[in-house]
């Protein structure tokens, strides 16, 4: 009987002893499962909704982050430009025109974020405000609609080459005129004003929306000295 009982456990023994590391083989994937889960979230999380606290500068970066190049202002005005060719037989001008045109051009101030890193940011926390640095605007090459163009010509009889040249002329004439134009200091202070208040609109309303509340957003450009100095 005592034989037959050891028998008996030596038998059961094995199938329990085998039953423990089937249900650990069995709870693996499930544990992998719910890792991955909790990693896709975490990095989810991370991505889209974490921010460090109490870190201004790093969300002003973060709304600057996908913007390489930011439009701030475009002037359109019309250029005067007028042309003479003469031309003749032995040094004799036998043939003389003019032409006068009114052409309209368009030229574009850009700000280049690419370069915006922390140096050119600064929070003072006591009175909540973020002061930032942009470098120099960059003007546009600019754009002249000759299709739109009025043009005046005299002369008694202008050859097509000479009507060529003429407009030519008044081209290149018309984009130094506009280029000059365009650094107007009058026309530049509006073109500055107009970048500081983007940037301005650009920072403020995502700090708000991070939970910073009513920050003072205060814009200058390199060479400005800063407010109240």
């Amino acid at each position: 009987m005592a034989d037959d009982l050891k028998r008996s456990e030596r038998t059961v023994a094995p199938e329990v002893q085998q039953d423990r590391p089937l249900a650990r083989v069995q709870a693996v994937p499930w544990l992998i499962v719910i890792v991955l889960l909790a990693a896709v979230a975490w990095l989810g999380w991370r991505a889209f909704f974490y921010q460090e606290e109490g870190d201004p500068v790093g969300s002003a970066l973060l709304a600057f982050e996908k913007q390489n190049s930011l439009t701030v202002f475009s002037s359109r005005f019309e250029v005067v430009a007028e042309s003479v060719d003469r031309r003749g037989v032995l040094n004799i001008d036998l043939l003389e025109s003019r032409q006068a045109a009114i052409i309209p051009a368009t030229v574009e101030y850009r700000l280049d974020l690419s370069n915006m890193d922390r140096d050119r940011f600064a929070w003072d926390a006591e009175s909540e405000t973020l002061s930032v640095v942009l470098p120099a605007l960059r003007i546009s090459r600019p754009n002249l609609d000759e299709a739109a163009q009025t043009t005046f010509t005299e002369g008694t009889y202008v050859t097509r080459d000479a009507s060529t040249d003429l407009a030519r002329n008044n081209s290149q004439q018309a984009e130094r005129k506009a280029t000059a134009f365009a650094k107007n200091p009058e026309v530049l202070a509006l073109a500055r004003q107009a970048a500081k208040d983007a940037v301005r609109q650009n920072l403020a309303i995502p700090l708000q929306i991070a939970g910073y509340g009513d920050v003072t957003v205060a814009v200058r450009f390199d060479g400005e000295a800063p407010p109240g100095n």
